[in-house]
């Protein structure tokens, strides 16, 4: 005797037994796989909290100091208020103190970075896309120079580079700040690379075909395309000139020309020396009043640095 067996029956079959095999090697990895997840998912928020505990604890610290007096800082908690809230006084001070030095200096840290920072990223505009663009012989040796010199520290170029202005007379003016401002190597080659995907070649034959020149086709199609890697540069070159130190401190003698960072180490210097006038809180006041305009102009310009560091990460 014969017995038939139907497909419909063998494909149920079939699918019964494959499905009670499925279920426990389901079962299996994700039991496997679930225990892990949670240990990465903590180890992840507890190093991301103490890097944001790191980040946030100096600037609490500052905003608070802010609020108190000379005296206040020495009777209280470094990270809770006084009793004596003197925030407006101490701002009102800073401004006042020493004939409204602060002012001037205020002043020069803003021709510093309009003069240095704007320079810069003109200049790696202008560099980054005539790299990218354009073949020319010595681009391979240009392309050594500019990642070699993102890779050597600026204090290692200040003795050489304070007697090359010294010996052309420019130290103790503001061109021994502006000038040096003016090369920005990381700046470079971000436009550089930012330059390469951003822009298509396709685009730039077309404007020349239509008959544009090379000035015409740059202002009119390249620089629209670039304004993402532009306010990126921009930033880069404006926190570095208006937290620049070591340059203006073996540069400028004459405190007239001094910039913010400067002036400041001077106040804090002079409080510290001995029977110099108590100025500390001046010197937290000034601290706090120096990273607002950084602070601003972050975050008005976010939208743009975050587009433009992920410019060319995702490829089509």
């Amino acid at each position: 005797m014969t017995t038939t067996v139907s497909p419909s029956s063998a494909g149920r079959t079939g699918s019964a037994s494959g499905d009670s095999d499925a279920v426990p090697r389901l079962r299996t990895r994700r039991r496997g796989s679930t225990p892990g997840r949670p240990r990465r998912s903590v180890l992840l928020t507890v190093l991301t909290g103490l890097v944001l505990l790191y980040s946030l604890v100096p600037l609490v610290w500052l905003v608070i100091s802010a609020t108190k007096t000379q005296e206040g800082l020495s009777r209280s908690f470094g990270l809770w208020f006084d009793s004596d809230f003197a925030l407006w006084d101490n701002i009102a001070g800073t401004f006042t103190y020493d004939d409204g030095v602060f002012t001037r200096w205020l002043l020069n840290t803003m021709l510093y970075v309009g003069l240095g920072a704007g320079g810069a990223t003109l200049l790696a505009v202008l560099g980054g896309y005539a790299l990218a663009k354009f073949e020319f012989p010595g681009r391979r040796a240009v392309f050594a120079v500019v990642i070699g010199a993102v890779a050597v520290p600026g204090t290692a170029l200040a003795v050489p580079t304070f007697l090359m202005f010294s010996n052309m007379g420019l130290t103790n003016t503001p061109w021994a700040v502006v000038i040096p401002s003016l090369i920005s190597p990381f700046g470079l080659y971000l436009m550089w690379v930012f330059a390469s995907e951003a822009v298509p070649n396709e685009l730039l034959e077309a404007a020349r075909i239509d008959g544009a020149g090379e000035l015409r086709t740059f202002f009119l199609v390249v620089l629209p395309l670039l304004a993402p890697g532009i306010v990126t540069v921009s930033l880069f070159t404006m926190v570095a000139t208006w937290n620049n130190y070591f340059l203006p401190l073996i540069m400028l003698k004459d405190p007239d020309w001094y910039p913010l960072t400067l002036g400041l180490h001077s106040w804090n210097a002079q409080a510290e020396t001995a029977g110099g006038q108590p100025v500390f809180h001046l010197v937290v006041t000034g601290s706090l009043i120096t990273i607002v305009p950084l602070i601003a102009a972050f975050l008005l310009l976010q939208k743009y640095w975050q587009s433009g560091l992920a410019a060319g990460s995702v490829k089509e």
